[in-house]
């Protein structure tokens, strides 16, 4: 188990400087392999590097990261911001309650929150500083509501993880509903207490009027979530199949009904998807064979073993496991998080009987955490540039809602029924 840490440090201190994470991962894991088993299981890595990124379940990522940037270009944006508006504009801070109910919208169609936020950020930061709120509270607002897009379905580290965890991505999906729109009220609270303290403004009266208006210009944007999710909840497809539909329902939504996503912004889409998708796909294939090398020296098994002998109440791993990836969330992206320690950890889970689908949206939650917190907090950096405002500003004036969403993180860990009962009630 000591080769272990050593390995995982190596790639931690890599990480540190500036090397990215793939190359780290690929570095450290041809070096052990090279040491302990000699040049001759260089022409191996090849075929575990394909073979751990060509797993059928890999495909929805792609696709879900091409569905949400075609969604930006197409107008779709828009229509969700004026729906949100119209619903919760009256509340006092209307803005920031506008923020986070169109994250919640919008979070189940683009499984991002790097997505969301600067989708989102860009057009409601800028109103929300014009409107009297200060910048580091605006980015936090809008910081903070984008981590839902990866509690809610879908989401592409869910997607991650299933896949690192050999568990149900459709199972995930459901069990991010509750915790997601739980996350969501909290936040709404949140903000509440913010406006009073600031005695920020409120939008524009109720009107079931308005409301009427925007959601029929919004309807076939949210027309997209029921695809996406009606079909893989009702089994009509995979998690894979639903993001293959969700690519062609955002092409039809932007082209004919919309005709605003024109044959530049579809290549600017097809573009950004490419990047997102092969730094993610390096990643999962150089993973693949430290995770390889760790499982022959049977590093994972030796864990689970020492951490049995500690103790044996579930309850008690979960808490050191928290504590594990709320660490990591400091340092590493959610994916990067996902690759690197989700295949160590599993036998671990497996032997102390926790199930693997509860562990997931628990994981999940912990980066949606690391997502805020600096040095890395990938969400935070983009709402702070589009802001404006410095990181460890906005980080202070994000502390109330990262508040809430460890709140939800314990009631999901220590209550399962918040997570789980979807998934038992559906699937079980």
């Amino acid at each position: 188990m000591e080769t272990m840490f050593v390995l995982f440090a190596l790639v931690l201190a890599m990480v540190l400087i500036n090397v990215p994470i793939a190359v780290s991962l690929g570095l450290v894991a041809t070096a052990a392999m090279v040491i302990s088993q000699g040049v001759g299981s260089l022409p191996n890595m090849a075929i575990v590097m394909f073979n751990g990124a060509t797993k059928f379940p890999l495909l929805a990522i792609p696709l879900f990261i091409l569905a949400g940037a075609i969604m930006n270009s197409s107008g779709i944006s828009r229509r969700l911001i004026n729906l949100a508006s119209a619903l919760f504009g009256w509340i006092r801070g209307g803005l920031a309650h506008v923020s986070i109910g169109v994250s919640l919208f919008f979070a189940e169609i683009s499984g991002s929150a790097v997505a969301d936020v600067a989708a989102l950020g860009s057009v409601l930061i800028p109103e929300m500083k014009r409107k009297g709120y200060s910048p580091p509270l605006a980015a936090a607002i809008c910081s903070s509501a984008a981590s839902l897009a990866i509690i809610i379905p879908p989401s592409i580290p869910m997607i991650l993880y299933a896949v690192m965890a050999e568990s149900s991505v459709t199972q995930l999906f459901v069990a991010g509903i509750v915790p997601g729109l739980l996350g969501g009220l909290g936040l709404m609270a949140m903000a509440h207490y913010f406006a009073i303290r600031y005695n920020l403004p409120r939008e524009e009266r109720f009107s079931w009027a308005n409301v009427g208006r925007a959601t029929k210009e919004a309807a076939w944007a949210l027309f997209l979530p029921l695809i996406i999710l009606g079909g893989i909840f009702g089994g009509l497809v995979t998690a894979t199949e639903g993001a293959a539909l969700a690519v062609v329902a955002a092409l039809f939504i932007g082209i004919v009904i919309y005709r605003e996503l024109n044959l530049t912004h579809l290549k600017a889409a097809i573009m950004e998807g490419g990047v997102q998708t092969a730094v993610v796909m390096l990643m999962v294939s150089t993973s693949a064979l430290l995770g390889s090398y760790l499982t022959e020296i049977g590093a994972p098994q030796q864990m689970a073993a020492t951490v049995a002998d500690f103790t044996k109440d579930p309850m008690v791993v979960l808490f050191l496991l928290n504590l594990v990836f709320l660490f990591l969330g400091v340092f590493l992206h959610s994916a990067a998080a996902i690759i690197l320690v989700v295949p160590i950890v599993m036998p671990l889970v497996r032997e102390m009987g926790i199930d693997p689908v509860h562990f997931g949206i628990i994981v999940t939650l912990n980066l949606a955490i690391g997502q805020q917190t600096p040095p890395v907090a990938s969400v935070l950096m983009v709402a702070s540039s589009i802001a404006k405002a410095s990181v460890w500003q906005v980080t202070r004036a994000n502390v109330g809602f990262i508040g809430v969403l460890l709140v939800v993180l314990g009631l999901v860990t220590y209550v399962p029924v918040v997570g789980m009962g979807l998934v038992e009630l559906f699937y079980r």
